[in-house]
C-alpha cells in the first residue's frame, strides 16, 4: 500500500468475538473491510453481524463482505487475525492469499511469542505487528457478539522489511489510526515483548481460573481464596517479566485486580473455548511464559499447578 492512500482494504481472518467486533467497527467507519469466516459463513452473509454493546448500544452491519476461502479474498493492506493461536498453523496460508504485495499483518492474540511462531511462515516481506485488545467480548450466536466493556487495542512493531525504528513506527500508527477513525482507543508500543507480558498479568489468573474453578469475574472477585490466588498468580507473572527484562510500571498488578473488581461480570475466552469444547491457548499463555522465565532463573510455581490442572482439563474436555 502506498503511504499516502488513505483508505486501505482491510481483511479479518477469523470473524469470532474479537475479529468480528474489531472488523464491524472499522466497516462502519467507511472502511472497506473483507471477512473470513469457517463454521459461519452462511449466517453470516445471510444475516449480517450483530453487535449488542453495552458501549456503542445495538450495531448491525447487514451486508458483510464475507468469504468461506482466503483465496477469494481480493488483496489486503491490512490484514487482523483475530483467530485462536492454536490455529496458526491454518492462518498463516489463508494470510499469505489475502495479504497485498507489503502488506501489514496485526495478531490480536493472547500469550507469548505468537508473532516468533508465525514469522517464519510468511514471506518477508510483510510487516507482522502484534496488537493487545483490552476488551470484554464474546460470541453469543452465528454473526452475534456481546460487547461488555473496553475496547482498546495497543499495537507494536515485531518484524519485516521496515527500513528502520522510524519506519517501523509509522506502520505502528498507521494501525492506531484504522482504530482511533473508527472510535477505539490505541496505542503504540515501543517494546512488544513487554507489553505482552503486561498482558499476561491479567490473562493468566483469569483465562485458567474461571475454567479450573467454573467461574466469572464478579464470583472470583468476591471470594477471599480466589482473590489471594490471583494476586498470587499476578505476583508470579510480574516476576517472571522481570526476571526476563521487562520491568513493568509499580502498581501495575494490583491496578489490574482493582480494575477487574470494578468491570462487569466477565467470562473469559478461555472458559467459553473449554465450554465449546474448543482447544485451550495453553501453549502461547502458560507454557511458554513459564518456560522463559525458568531460562531466566524464575521459576513461577504457581502458574506452574494452574497449568498442569489445565493441560488435565483441556485433554478430558477433548
Amino acid at each position: 500500500m502506498n503511504e499516502s492512500t488513505t483508505q486501505p482494504r482491510i481483511g479479518i481472518i477469523g470473524t469470532g468475538a474479537i475479529g468480528g467486533f474489531y472488523g464491524l467497527m472499522l466497516a462502519r467507519a467507511g472502511y472497506d473491510v473483507h471477512f473470513l469466516l469457517r463454521s459461519e459463513f452462511s449466517a453470516v452473509s445471510q444475516n449480517g453481524l450483530r453487535l449488542d454493546s453495552q458501549v456503542h448500544g445495538l450495531l448491525t452491519l447487514e451486508h458483510v463482505q464475507a468469504y468461506a476461502s482466503a483465496a477469494d479474498m481480493p488483496p489486503c493492506d491490512w490484514l487482523l487475525v483475530g483467530a485462536k493461536t492454536t490455529g496458526n498453523d491454518g492462518v498463516a496460508p489463508a494470510i499469505v492469499q489475502a495479504a497485498a504485495p507489503g502488506a501489514n499483518v496485526l495478531l490480536l492474540q493472547n500469550g507469548l511469542g505468537v508473532e516468533d511462531d508465525l514469522r517464519g511462515l510468511l514471506p518477508d516481506s510483510l510487516h507482522l505487528l502484534g496488537g493487545l485488545c483490552f476488551i470484554c467480548v464474546h460470541r453469543s450466536g452465528p454473526g452475534e457478539i456481546v460487547h461488555q466493556a473496553f475496547g482498546a487495542v495497543n499495537i507494536g512493531y515485531h518484524s519485516g522489511p521496515a527500513e528502520d525504528a522510524s519506519a517501523s513506527l509509522r506502520r505502528v500508527e498507521q494501525g492506531a489510526a484504522l482504530f482511533h477513525a473508527a472510535g477505539i482507543e490505541s496505542v503504540a508500543m515501543d517494546n512488544l515483548d513487554k507489553a505482552r507480558w503486561q498482558k499476561l498479568v491479567w490473562n493468566v489468573p483469569y483465562n485458567g481460573l474461571s475454567v479450573l474453578l467454573k467461574a466469572s469475574t464478579t464470583p472470583l472477585m468476591a471470594d477471599p481464596d480466589s482473590r489471594e490466588l490471583i494476586q498470587g498468580l499476578m505476583a508470579e507473572v510480574v516476576q517472571g517479566a522481570e526476571a526476563c527484562g521487562h520491568s513493568l510500571p509499580p502498581g501495575y498488578a494490583q491496578q489490574l485486580f482493582s480494575v477487574t473488581g470494578q468491570m462487569p461480570d466477565y467470562r473469559p475466552s478461555m472458559y467459553h473455548d473449554y465450554v465449546e469444547k474448543r482447544a485451550l491457548e495453553l501453549e502461547a499463555i502458560y507454557a511458554r511464559p513459564l518456560a522463559a522465565a525458568l531460562a531466566a532463573g524464575c521459576d513461577m510455581p504457581k502458574i506452574r499447578a494452574l497449568y498442569h490442572a489445565l493441560a488435565f482439563l483441556d485433554r478430558s474436555n477433548r
